[in-house]
């Protein structure tokens, strides 16, 4: 199988599982390499020892994080704030 990013082949299996955080308000992140299978089977491969994988659905780039997520979060922030000043 390829990665259809890269066109090289994908490693059906990973030696040691991925460590993996949740961050607050933003995406999932995974440590090592990582095999993400998409929803109509499509397997993309990241070799990053870091990678962002997007929660939100705002990203330009699924399944990776490119942070629309802070877009969303700074415009309630600057609303919820602008609330508070009317009060």
């Amino acid at each position: 199988m390829e990665d259809d990013r890269t066109g090289r082949p994908v490693r059906e299996t990973v030696s040691d599982p991925p460590d993996i955080v949740f961050v607050d308000e933003g995406p999932l992140l995974v440590r090592g390499p990582v095999v993400v299978e998409m929803p109509d089977g499509r397997r993309v491969r990241s070799e990053r020892p870091v990678s962002a994988l997007c929660l939100c659905r705002r990203t330009r780039r699924p399944p990776f994080c490119d942070t629309s997520h802070r877009r969303k979060v700074r415009d309630e922030r600057v609303r919820d704030e602008g609330e508070a000043g009317r009060a």
